[in-house]
């Protein structure tokens, strides 16, 4: 590819230190909205580069787990100052790069920062226990240790506030971390890395590398990497378990989600309605925790989709920069083509697409990757779009005749990330809150959004294992125990 004149070209941060990478291969780094204007040149690591990221991280690694928990925070301060003093510039990058609209971008700025202070103030709350012996003289602590070296592997959709919940737990644990963004949003990385540096960490903590997934493998491989925490395709995760699992190494997978919002007919309409937009074609669907399904009790369906059909018909779509935008783009064209692909399996299968279900093409959105917000009715459990995640702004809608037949739907999909149920039946909330296969489960609420002093994590094919991401059980994942045995005389 010929590299685009008078673009800036992004390089790795390993060490404390840029160094350009070292491949011959390059690619332009695209805005979605408008994919005439190149963001950056990106050259891709080799399996040198990605060597010479862990080996800084294992340098650093004996001093770094030697500082005081406490200090180790008072950098995730200073990151955490750095993003709200580039908050401007942070918004717009995340606009341009993945196409969030302005105000869904600000948004994680400050989730990122919040996040950020969140884990500086773990440092000071890190402690083991004391429990009782069967002997007088012996005293008996618990203390946690880092594991050591820890690979990061994120997504494009959230390329701020990802790496900032698995890296901030990993380095005030006394770990030390190599970053792999995604090839779709190596900017934000660079600029990450940058609060890092200008953060003053010292060096070899926290290191980066830009280049391809298939060097996560190689990187799995590294002795000197002992966990490897990755948010992505239930794909990818799948290959990344096996290749850890063959070193019995930890690692930690958050994958996809067919969410459901459970409205039952109680529930004020107006409301639901807006929960169901809000998780369905929030950041254009691509979200993990995005609503997946919208299962409604018969008796109010007909009314609940003319409500929705009308708001959603008065969407507008377009560059997240510009005034009045309430969705972007797809991230990348194969993201669009695999949206309106299952739109038409859908409509294949039987589903009535009610609204949408093309891409956009007007002259304002001639040069994006721009898909209608989408609403299908008709949908049953059987279908390939009620099981399959979308990962586009499209809303299914599932029709449920009772509380216990909207539990089954919803429980009949291979996920369990999220869920929420709209209801004003205090013991229907809470039959739901129960019943529902999911790690987090709201009432009254979307199924996306997180607060971050508490933990996330997802059942079933969603999530690997019992470690949690978010609040204080997200240092866990990053800490070994060792109980220690005091013998006096």
């Amino acid at each position: 590819m010929t590299v685009t004149e008078g673009v800036k070209e992004l390089k790795n941060y390993i060490g404390g230190e840029w160094h350009k990478p070292s491949s011959e291969e390059v690619m332009n780094n695209l805005n979605p909205a408008n994919y005439r204007e190149v963001l950056a040149v990106v050259r891709q690591s080799t399996e040198e580069d990605a060597d010479a990221a862990i080996e800084a991280a294992d340098y650093a690694l004996a001093s770094w787990k030697s500082t005081s928990s406490p200090a180790r925070g008072s950098y995730l301060t200073k990151l955490a100052t750095q993003m709200r003093n580039r908050q401007e510039e942070l918004t717009q990058a995340i606009v341009k790069e993945m196409g969030k609209t302005y105000a869904e971008a600000k948004k994680e700025v400050l989730y990122a920062a919040g996040i950020a202070d969140f884990y500086a103030g773990e440092g000071r709350r890190m402690s083991g226990k004391t429990i009782p012996s069967d002997m007088p003289n012996v005293k008996i602590e618990t203390v946690q240790e880092p594991l050591g070296v820890a690979v990061i592997v994120t997504p494009w959709n959230f390329p701020l506030s990802i790496p900032t919940w698995k890296i901030a737990p990993a380095v005030v644990s006394g770990n030390t971390v190599v970053l792999k963004t995604s090839s779709e949003t190596p900017l934000l990385g660079k600029l990450f890395m940058e609060m890092v540096e200008a953060a003053e960490f010292p060096a070899g903590v926290i290191n980066q590398v830009i280049g391809p997934g298939r060097l996560v493998n190689q990187m799995i491989d590294h002795p000197a990497v002992q966990a490897i925490s990755f948010t992505g395709s239930n794909n990818v995760g799948n290959k990344i378990y096996q290749a850890a699992s063959k070193h019995m190494k930890r690692v930690h997978l958050e994958m996809g989600g067919k969410n459901p919002l459970v409205i039952l007919k109680d529930a004020d309409l107006d409301e639901a309605v807006d929960l169901a937009i809000k998780g369905s074609l929030g950041q254009a669907g691509q979200a993990c925790t995005a609503t997946g399904r919208v299962i409604i009790e018969a008796d109010v369906h007909d009314e609940f989709v003319e409500k929705l059909t009308d708001r959603v018909s008065k969407l507008r779509v377009g560059n997240g920069l510009e005034d009045n935008i309430d969705m972007g783009p797809q991230v990348n064209e194969d993201e669009k083509v695999s949206t309106l692909e299952l739109i038409n399996t859908a409509r294949n299968e039987g589903a009535n697409i009610l609204l949408g279900g093309s891409s956009l093409d007007s002259e304002e959105h001639e040069y994006g990757f721009f898909v209608e917000p989408t609403v299908i009715t008709q949908v049953t459990r059987d279908m390939t779009i009620a099981k399959r995640e979308v990962f586009g702004p499209v809303i299914n809608v599932m029709k449920a005749t009772d509380l216990d037949d909207a539990i089954m739907i919803a429980n009949d999909v291979d996920y369990g990330l999220s869920a929420s149920v709209c209801t004003k039946d205090s013991n229907a909330m809470v039959r739901a809150l129960n019943e529902i296969e999911a790690g987090l489960v709201k009432a009254n609420m979307t199924t996306t959004g997180t607060f971050y002093q508490a933990p996330f994590g997802g059942y079933k094919q969603s999530s690997s294992g019992s470690f949690k991401e978010l609040g204080r059980e997200g240092i866990d994942f990053f800490t070994k125990v060792k109980t220690k045995y005091i013998k006096t005389s």
